[in-house]
Formats: C-alpha cells, structure tokens, sequence
C-alpha cells in the first residue's frame, strides 16, 4: 500500500505576489526621492528646499504607486471574475463538454487519455470550477490578483525607500549633500539588490548589478539637469 506524504515544502514562487509590489516599491522609492534630492541639490537650492521637494517626493509617489498598484491589479482581478464567471456558466451549460476538455488539457500534457478522463473525473467531483481555473486558465491561490495587498505594500514600500535620501539629505554637511545622497543611494540599491535575490532565489550579483546601474542612471541625468537649469537661473 503506498502511503501518501503530506505537501509541506514551501516554494519561492509562493511570494511572488507580495515580493514584487514590495521590491518595486522600495526601489522606485529610494530612486525617485533620491533622483529629486540629487537633482535639486544640484541646481544650488537650499537645505529646506531640498528636503522640500525629498518630502513632496516621498507623498506623492507613495500615492502614485498605491493607485496605480490599485488600478492595474484591480484590472487583472477583474478579468479573473470575468473568466470563472464564464467558466462557471460553461459548467452548468455543458459539464460533459467541460469535462472531455479538462481530460484533454492532461492528455496533452502527457497523460494517458483513460487516466486523463479518470482524473478530469475525480478532479470535477471535487471542485469542478476550480479545477479549470488552475489547469485551463492559470489562476491559481498563488497568483490571484489582490488589488489592496499590492497597493499597501507599494505605498509602504515606496516609503520606506524614500526616507534614506532624506535622512542623509538632513545629516550632510552643507555642500556636499549630492554626493552624500548619491552615495548612500547607491549602497541602499545594492541592498535591494541582494534582499531581492536572497527572498526570491535570484543570482546576487546580477540582481545587485541591475539594481544599482537604472539607480545611477536615473541619479546622473537628474543631477546634470538639476546643474543646466541651476545654472541658467
């Protein structure tokens, strides 16, 4: 008699949802506000008009991501009720038909058909809809869209990496703000970096180099506008 075990391994894939709103929101954060600090600070403003423009900067991007989060998974969850809702109808319309197709899908992948068709059968008794949802559709408990987790998670996040800049920005010496900020900039982005591969099982190096280069990027072409238009003023 075979015994069957018990599912207990926890995979990364389970935190895709949460790690991706939250590594985009920490990292947009620490970018932007850090971007806009450099960039002001370039121009020759004031200490108070840098942290100005740092603290109007970490509001409005924490609620920029938060709605924008909000918008686009909240479309995504849309579509997914859409889907089982048809799906549903399917089932109650044709449950023979709906029942050859889902024993297709695991034919295709292999199975033979009389097991498929075993299977299909066994897997409808149980939980017809959900059974199509997962193998027909894709949805699955892993990747249903949640429209509020994502956007507090963004907002929160986003937040979080803002404050760095911020804080260095008020503990820097006067003049030497900017390459204060960029630098710390750049160590936070390389810490993204490596929590984001360490939570997700990403290669390091290749994620802390990603990270840090669109980082510096940003804060490089922020700071020489920030010094043209300081400049010409």
């Amino acid at each position: 008699m075979v015994r069957l075990k018990t599912h207990m391994e926890r995979h990364r894939v389970d935190r895709v949802g949460w790690l991706r709103a939250a590594v985009l929101g920490a990292n947009d954060g620490l970018v932007s506000t850090a971007s806009l600090v450099a960039g002001v600070a370039a121009a020759g403003a004031l200490r108070s008009d840098v942290l100005l423009a740092g603290v109007a900067g970490l509001v409005a991007g924490a609620m920029s991501m938060a709605a924008g989060e909000y918008v686009s998974v909240s479309s995504q969850s849309d579509t997914e009720k859409a889907d089982l809702a048809r799906e549903r109808a399917e089932l109650s319309a044709d449950p023979d038909g709906e029942l050859e197709e889902l024993a297709g899908i695991y034919a295709a992948r292999g199975v033979s058909p009389e097991l498929a068709l075993k299977v299909a059968v066994e897997l409808t008794a149980r939980d017809g809809l959900g059974a199509h949802a997962r193998d027909e559709l894709g949805i699955s408990e892993i990747a249903t869209a949640r429209p509020i987790q994502a956007a507090l998670t963004s907002a929160a996040t986003f937040a979080l990496g803002a404050l760095p800049p911020l804080l260095v920005a008020v503990a820097a010496p006067q003049g030497l703000t900017l390459p204060w900020v960029m630098g710390s900039a750049v160590m936070g982005l390389a810490a993204l970096g490596v929590i984001g591969a360490r939570i997700g099982g990403a290669n390091v190096m290749r994620s802390v180099l990603r990270v840090v280069f669109w980082g510096v990027a940003a804060m490089g072409l922020t700071s020489l506008i920030g010094r043209a238009f300081g400049a010409v003023v």
